[in-house]
């Protein structure tokens, strides 16, 4: 008999974490542990309000679904079971990470996949003054992708900024819907002059048919855009990358289909997630082997991560171990 567990954490940030929509002081995440006899496998969700989420919902759905999956539903009956989003995620990285260990084998192994390879992720700066980001560069100059929050006024300050402080460094930006058409158009070459390769999600995911026929000097990439395979053929003439996350997917299953697809429409990919712990960065690591952009640096914004965790050194993050997960 299967027992599923569900619990929700809070892990306080090293410091505040600010986009365009808001600010948080703590990943507030829910975790699902599957138990089948001596053998356990636990999976960690982040409900998003941005997508309606929040705690108690993704609890609710959980337990709607308790049933269902404490009779012994697989991955495949999980994907008609629940929804994309935070929900199912829990349950199935829980599954994936139980099915491992009681086959003996590695997770990727089940997947299909070549076995994991260390990889240096984006390290993100949260949305402020031109001044502040700028000092924030400066005490992150030596990794090697910096990610900034932008989506307010004097954005090119911000990023002029924060190239001055960390010349050497790649850049991302990430709009989280925080620009206009216009805005997008007028700020684009220059942040191309500044050396940004991608710009995350400009506009609101209901606006984003304005890109349509817009050539970018900067790779545009979406995020709230797209969840699952359902929007791949709305995003993928508009964007020139797709931002996996697990959370919009529900999950490693979608998200590695997801991936396939997306790869063979051409489209790069970038790994993505939401604030949170080792735990929910593991499985994501499958999904950012091969990918253009890496940004699975939610252990590194965390004032302590959970044990065991990733080894990272610097912006180097190692396969995930079985004692985590997978």
């Amino acid at each position: 008999m299967r027992r599923l567990e569900i619990r929700d954490e809070r892990w306080p940030l090293a410091s505040a974490f600010v986009i365009a929509r808001g600010s948080k002081t703590e990943a507030h995440v829910v975790t699902a542990t599957l138990t089948e006899g001596a053998t356990s496998g636990r999976g960690e969700a982040v409900p998003y309000a941005r997508y309606g989420e929040s705690i108690a919902s993704v609890t609710a759905e959980l337990e709607a679904a308790r049933p269902a999956i404490e009779a012994g539903a697989d991955r495949a009956a999980l994907q008609r079971l629940l929804p994309p989003g935070a929900a199912r995620n829990a349950v199935d990285c829980a599954l994936w990470d139980l099915d491992a260990k009681q086959a003996g084998q590695p997770a990727w192994r089940l997947a299909g996949l070549a076995q994991p390879q260390p990889l240096e992720t984006a390290f993100t700066l949260s949305l402020g003054s031109a001044q502040s980001m700028g000092a924030a560069a400066r005490a992150a100059a030596d990794r090697p992708l910096l990610k900034l929050k932008i989506g307010a006024a004097d954005d090119l300050d911000r990023v002029r900024a924060v190239r001055a402080a960390a010349p050497h460094s790649r850049l991302i930006v990430d709009a989280n819907e925080g620009l206009t058409f216009d805005q997008l158009r007028r700020l684009a070459p220059d942040f191309a002059r500044l050396g940004v390769m991608l710009i995350e999600q400009p506009l609101k995911a209901d606006e984003d048919k304005a890109l349509a026929g817009y050539d970018s000097p900067v790779t545009l990439c979406a995020d709230e855009s797209i969840h699952t395979r359902a929007e791949l053929a709305l995003c993928a003439p508009l964007y020139g990358a797709v931002n996996i996350k697990l959370d919009k997917t529900g999950g490693l299953t979608e998200a590695l289909a997801l991936k396939t697809e997306a790869e063979t429409l051409g489209l790069q990919i970038m790994a993505g997630c939401m604030v949170a712990t080792s735990l929910a960065m593991a499985p994501a690591l499958l999904i950012a082997q091969g990918a253009a952009v890496v940004d699975l640096d939610g252990p590194l914004l965390l004032a302590k991560d959970r044990s065991p965790g990733l080894s990272i050194a610097g912006s180097t993050i190692a396969p995930s171990q079985p004692a985590l997960w997978g």
